[in-house]
């Protein structure tokens, strides 16, 4: 491989090669004509994620024009905003009496149909976020993304997720957008609360009860409502915990970013959860009846036992996840995790149906999500090539089918079956859509027990393969992927002027950010970018040598007129360079190693196939009416079952029968088209790849040696991108001044600046605060530039 060879077409010629070592095949087709020849497979090798062309762009704005498709996208965000605020609405105020009236009544009409009261309350509370799904499948299907000359910003003028409220604090680094989330659930909890005390004080009060009595009774009361609350509180824990869930797809969250509202909902959901049954204890202490009350399993009203065992469960995973632990001791924080399952049957075991139906259209998402995580990842992927770079970072490449897109800002999870079977780990991934079809990479940093293994298995794998024949072995690295996850649009495309703050490995989806631009430019594709600045910081020097695994490795004069590329390095515990600077740079890439294991990537993901994924929600979703409606008929009425915990065990196990076995049949189905497609795809790069060795067998010595000046012509007019870094060393980036002159140089005032930053807490954090100082002043009637912070940042 020479140095201005990329590594896309090295990438490819490997997957070939397996192709060829899998299975032979005719180099024609049935019918006797060649398949499509290497030079239509690669120059489809490249297809973008955003695909665009002259004809596309047409049919675009004669379609962004017509009257009917707008309509349609009107009504159907229209019906969606309305199912959503009036369900919230509904949240908000069902502590209010004239909720309480209107809720009753309608429970006394729909009582005498075949769900009862278990119907009523799951039409009320959870069938509204399952219609919003549903139409966001039908938006997302009919109305696919806009291209990416419509994602550009037009106006100069701070936006609500861009802007940080709070940079300091035990919320980290919080949007504007956010930050009005936090406040209105702190108003609603505070709300709720306190007009359920007063009700409840009230209440006793004109009982006339003995004052021991009087507060035993207020503080179960009260203790009940935490309850309610915390239930109401728990539906929104789940929706964002659900990684291909199209509810994130539809407003363009990340799971990534998803997690903190996970975190953030799950110490509130756990901290009146924890209150309701301390209020309890202490009325059961009172009362001195704690033991038995404790150990009590209803038929009649909630099962006490079930609830015990359901906040235990809770209270584990709550201790565990606190960061402290977590960052020490991840391991226990993963394994205690999986108590989810206890934590949800046993709650439905304490509640009962109709209680539990308050939040069972979240948890019904969850289960969706989790089922088909489950089928793709029990795949074993084929890692295309494995290997450790000069700094000690490992890289895996791993194998794809063409039809699972992702982009620049994607993540998967890896779990490698050698190290464990329940941990899965999550990576950004450092190639771009751009890079091609068939691949995607990831870059490791050793940072732990679990890292640190595999590098080990890595570099064992490696001294065998070099003393043996055959270039592919089998087992040792056993690989799975869950994903890929990520945003919906490349927003990184969004903004001319981008500032990329990364701090050591967080340079990785910034490489495949640098790619996706260098590609679009050098093929004509539309990117908004056209100024960059990279402020890295590193430790060490030898850590700069990740700059290789870019794959466009060298700009030309052409892409270097359109896009102005700085690097700024910044090696902070080093204050000279070393005397062997540059060597690491030459070596920029140790030969990987190729282990087979099966196949490619699974497409068996929320965010891929639309069709298949609205599919396999509709039939999930009608399988579990209607296994509960034949529960009903066969079952409960006709052997008259009422004990709550039972009726709430049935209703959990109807939302599992419906996500298993009509939801199953179609991921099998959806899995199925997916291996046929492979099948064709096998087939066109392998007929693509034997056309090409007959081609090169007739390529003379006169070709070669025009075709090796061509490449040096290539070459010498050509800068690669390590040559655009400068390095500086014993320093850290100064973020005031940086800013100021990139902004300068941007255009000044009228300049709209993206700052992504991929980094540990306190980088965010001092990128964050810059960027708000900036806004700020600029807001208090001077003339600036306005900065979009965006955080690419995993911390789970």
């Amino acid at each position: 491989m020479t140095p201005s060879e990329p590594r896309t077409l090295v990438l490819d010629r490997t997957i070939k090669q397996q192709v060829r070592y899998t299975k032979t095949r005719s180099q024609t087709s049935p019918t006797g004509k060649h398949l499509r020849p290497l030079a239509g497979a690669m120059a489809q090798e490249r297809e973008p994620l955003l695909q665009n062309s002259g004809a596309g762009n047409a049919a675009a704005a004669k379609g962004s024009t017509a009257l009917l498709p707008s309509l349609g996208r009107s009504v159907l965000k229209f019906l969606m905003w309305a199912v959503f605020l009036t369900w919230a609405a509904g949240i908000f105020l069902y502590p209010t009496k004239p909720a309480q009236a209107a809720f009753r009544e309608w429970a006394a009409v729909s009582k005498q149909s075949i769900f009862g009261i278990t119907g009523t309350v799951f039409l009320a509370f959870s069938a509204p976020i399952l219609i919003v799904a549903a139409l966001a499948y039908v938006y997302i299907f009919a109305f696919p993304r806009d291209h990416v000359e419509k994602k550009k910003l037009r106006s100069l003028s701070f936006r609500l997720w861009t802007f940080s409220v709070l940079v300091d604090g035990p919320f980290g680094v919080v949007s504007a957008v956010e930050f009005i989330g936090i406040v209105l659930f702190i108003i609603y909890v505070v709300f709720s609360m306190t007009y359920y005390v007063v009700e409840s004080v009230s209440l006793v009060s004109k009982s006339h009860l003995p004052p021991t009595i009087s507060s035993e009774l207020i503080l179960a009361t009260v203790g009940a409502r935490f309850g309610s609350v915390g239930l109401f509180c728990m539906t929104f824990l789940f929706l964002p915990v659900s990684r291909g869930s199209v509810l994130l797809r539809l407003i363009d969250i990340p799971f990534e970013h998803a997690t903190r509202y996970h975190v953030w909902l799950g110490h509130l959901t756990m901290a009146l959860f924890t209150l309701h049954g301390l209020c309890y204890v202490i009325t059961w202490f009172l009362e001195g009846r704690l033991i038995e009350e404790i150990i009590q399993w209803k038929e009649i009203g909630v099962a006490n036992l079930a609830g015990v065992i359901s906040l235990v469960a809770g209270l584990l995973m709550w201790a565990t996840s606190l960061h402290p632990v977590r960052k020490r001791f991840f391991e226990l924080f993963f394994y205690t995790h999986q108590l989810y399952v206890v934590f949800i049957v046993f709650l439905a075991l304490h509640v009962g149906d109709f209680v539990f139906s308050f939040a069972a259209g979240a948890v019904f998402l969850f289960m969706l999500d989790r089922f088909l995580r489950f089928w793709q990842s029990r795949a074993k992927v084929d890692i295309v090539s494995a290997a450790c770079r000069p700094c000690g970072t490992v890289e895996l490449v791993f194998s794809k089918p063409a039809t699972l897109r992702y982009s620049a800002l994607s993540f998967i999870f890896v779990q490698v079956r050698e190290l464990s079977f329940l941990q899965w780990h999550p990576f950004s991934v450092s190639s771009s859509p751009m890079d091609g079809r068939y691949h995607m990479s990831i870059l490791i940093k050793v940072l732990g027990t679990w890292t640190d293994k595999l590098k080990s298995i890595i570099t064992d794998v490696e001294e065998k393969t070099r003393s043996a024949s055959d270039q592919s072995q089998t087992g040792r690295i056993t690989a799975s992927i869950e994903g890929p996850y990520g945003h919906e649009s490349p927003y990184h495309l969004m903004y001319e002027n981008l500032i990329l703050v990364a701090g050591g490995i967080g340079i990785s989806p910034f490489l495949a950010i640098l790619s996706d631009i260098i590609h679009r430019i050098e093929q004509g594709m539309p990117c908004a970018p056209k100024n960059v600045l990279v402020l890295w910081s590193v430790k060490k020097s030898i850590e700069l040598s990740l700059l290789s695994a870019v794959d466009a490795q060298n700009i030309s004069s052409s892409i270097s007129d359109k896009l102005h590329l700085d690097i700024q390095a910044f090696v902070t515990q080093e204050s000279d360079p070393p005397l062997e600077d540059g060597i690491v740079e030459g070596d920029q890439k140790i030969p990987g190693i190729f282990l087979k294991n099966g196949a490619a990537m699974s497409g068996l993901v929320g965010t891929g196939d639309n069709f298949w994924a609205a599919m396999y929600f509709a039939a999930s979703t009608l399988g579990s009416v209607l296994a509960y409606a034949l529960v009903q008929v066969y079952y409960v009425k006709r052997f008259n079952v009422y004990a709550w915990w039972q009726l709430g065990l049935l209703l959990l196990l109807c939302m599992a029968a419906g996500v298993a076995l009509p939801g199953g049949l179609v991921v099998l189905l959806w899995h199925l088209s997916e291996r046929r497609k492979m099948q064709d795809e096998r087939w066109d790069a392998q007929a693509g790849a034997g056309k090409a060795g007959a081609e090169e067998e007739q390529t003379t010595n006169g070709a070669a040696g025009a075709d090796a000046a061509s490449a040096a012509s290539v070459a010498a007019s050509a800068a690669s991108v390590a040559a655009l870094r400068t390095t500086r060393y014993g320093c850290r980036p100064k973020f005031q001044a940086e800013f100021m002159a990139f902004a300068e140089r941007a255009g000044g005032a009228a300049a709209d600046v993206g700052v992504l930053v991929c980094g540990p807490p306190g980088l965010q954090a001092s990128v964050a605060r810059e960027c708000r100082s900036q806004n700020l002043r600029r807001g208090g009637g001077k003339s600036g530039a306005v900065f979009h912070f965006n955080s690419h940042s995993f911390d789970l």
